[in-house]
């Protein structure tokens, strides 16, 4: 008697990322291809679970996606089925217990497997609906690099990519009229794109909330700099580095986010404060969703190609309840339970760190002052 072919399910979860793409379609021709799969595409991500919005994915849709930004299926970060948002009478949003529902379409879609692809958020989410039962397969996935568990995520070289053009191009126009430049890069609470991005482009200056940093240090670097010639500077700063006594800057708390909690505003924090305690002119640019926008680097297709084909090989062949991560240089499964600890955050000896400081970058700390 022959072996019922798998029908898997995959989403895109959280914020939209270069690479996304890349993913569905190695997911989907490998599940095709190799094992001949049915793959269930979810749309909006758990909202889609959550509300039954899917459709089969089919070998002409997923073709000629890879350099294609955003994700064919919609995403969202707001529709965690055990904290599911719904507008109450009065308007406010309550968050409910849905998960049976997300769980009953799992089963009315006779899916052997679901693939998620997201960040740390998606991989709570996935590691819950294994709990439940259901075989869930991980991709890790967001600009930040901040998910445990794996050396790096797809979308995280676009987005450092993005910040190192960008600052090449600012340096041009704040050594025309002798300025301060800021700029605010994305991250949440891990400084990986303001190091790596600020590092790549030169700047004089990078703050990452894993170092605390004083204003005396920063003004010192821009001024001295100042003081030999240097009628410029260059300041790159995460979204999520706190301010000195007063803590992380959030541009607005939205209820019906996984993660209610917006991170926006510490460029122009810091630029005011530049610009107030040493006199320089100074501005700030927040370089926001283009980091998250456009087609993903050379880098990051390859990476989403690897980790999809791997997923959707774990997926068809029932080895689930796990992460494809990358290792050592190479992509593997790992138990789903590592990637649900703690944050992937700059380590204070890495190697970066310690490169930077020698060429003469300031992180704001009592080492550049």
């Amino acid at each position: 008697m022959r072996a019922r072919t798998p029908r898997i399910g995959i989403l895109t979860g959280g914020g939209d990322c270069p690479g996304l793409n890349g993913v569905i379609r190695a997911v989907t021709k490998t599940a095709q291809n190799e094992f001949g799969a049915t793959v269930l595409g979810i749309e909006d991500g758990f909202e889609g679970l959550v509300e039954g919005r899917a459709h089969e994915l089919s070998h002409a849709e997923v073709s000629g996606i890879l350099g294609r930004g955003g994700t064919i299926l919609g995403t969202s970060n707001k529709g965690d089925p055990w904290h599911y948002p719904i507008p109450g009478p009065d308007g406010r949003i309550e968050r409910t217990d849905q998960s049976a529902r997300a769980l009953e379409r799992i089963a009315q879609w006779g899916l052997d497997a679901l693939v998620a692809v997201g960040g740390d958020g998606t991989m709570h989410i996935a590691s819950r609906l294994a709990q439940a039962g259901v075989r869930v397969v991980g991709v890790p996935k967001t600009i930040d690099n901040d998910v445990p568990g794996t050396d790096v995520t797809f979308g995280f070289d676009t987005a450092v990519s993005i910040v190192c053009e960008s600052i090449d191009r600012l340096a041009t126009t704040a050594s025309a009229h002798h300025r301060i430049m800021v700029v605010e890069t994305m991250g949440r609470y891990a400084g990986w794109i303001a190091l790596m991005g600020g590092v790549a482009g030169g700047a004089d200056a990078v703050l990452i909330p894993e170092i605390p940093f004083g204003w005396p240090a920063v003004v010192r670097k821009v001024s001295e700099r100042v003081e030999h010639g240097k009628r410029f500077s260059i300041v790159c700063v995460a979204e999520g580095v706190r301010v000195p006594g007063s803590g992380e800057v959030i541009a607005e708390n939205d209820p019906r986010r996984t993660d209610p909690k917006r991170l926006g505003g510490i460029g122009a924090v810091v630029a005011d404060a530049i610009s107030r305690l040493s006199g320089h002119e100074t501005r700030v640019t927040v370089l926001g969703h283009l980091q998250r926008g456009g087609p993903p680097s050379a880098a990051d297709r390859v990476l989403a190609t690897g980790l999809g084909t791997e997923a959707a090989r774990c997926a068809c062949s029932g080895r689930t309840d796990v992460m494809v991560a990358v290792r050592d240089c190479g992509i593997r499964p790992i138990p789903l339970a590592e990637a649900t600890g703690a944050l992937r955050t700059v380590p204070l000896d890495h190697h970066l760190i310690s490169a930077a400081r020698a060429v003469g970058t300031c992180f704001g700390d009592e080492s550049c002052e």
